[in-house]
């Protein structure tokens, strides 16, 4: 499903304006709907020129400014020394891959997470999911597989047939020689 998307237009007196929401925001609200997830795109209203880095980079800016946090130096410092065309590009695609593996990390680590969590609230069920191949983990030796899903399905066929009397088996006596 594909992010939602929002177009702002700056106008020349700095002041940002929503169309979609048909109100003006600040630089707070966009941060905000960065976070939730949203694309947002700014615009400048004469020109149509995209601006949307800069005001990003606004963003951060302010962010640092209010927080003890900001970007690490050696970054910053990078980020400058990076003037020409082919230094920039390479550190944007340096930067986006990084961040691209690390979100990958999180949602897998946040599979495993879930993945553990059913298994300790319920292991029944974290082995039917596993066996029906709902879940995620690492693939499994085949034979293994086929071993548990055959033993599955004994263990059913062992819980579905009525119970029966039990027998006690006879005792003999011993043969003496």
């Amino acid at each position: 499903m594909a992010s939602p998307s929002v177009v702002i237009r700056k106008y020349p007196d700095r002041r940002l304006y929503d169309p979609g929401a048909s109100r003006y925001v600040k630089l707070q609200d966009i941060a905000r709907m960065i976070r939730d997830g949203v694309d947002v795109k700014v615009l400048d209203a004469r020109s149509g020129k995209d601006l949307t880095s800069a005001i990003l980079t606004q963003i951060i800016v302010e962010d640092a400014r209010n927080q003890d946090t900001a970007l690490p130096l050696q970054l910053l410092q990078q980020l400058i020394r990076a003037s020409d065309r082919a230094t920039h590009d390479f550190v944007a695609w340096y930067l986006n891959n990084t961040l691209e593996i690390y979100h990958k990390a999180q949602d897998i680590v946040q599979n495993r997470l879930f993945d553990a969590k059913s298994a300790v609230s319920s292991p029944l069920e974290f082995v039917r999911r596993l066996l029906a191949g709902e879940t995620t983990p690492p693939p499994p030796d085949a034979s293994e597989v086929e071993r548990l899903r055959r033993r599955v399905e004994e263990l059913e066929a062992q819980l579905a047939r009525p119970t029966k009397a039990k027998r006690t088996p006879s005792r003999r006596s011993p043969a003496r020689g």
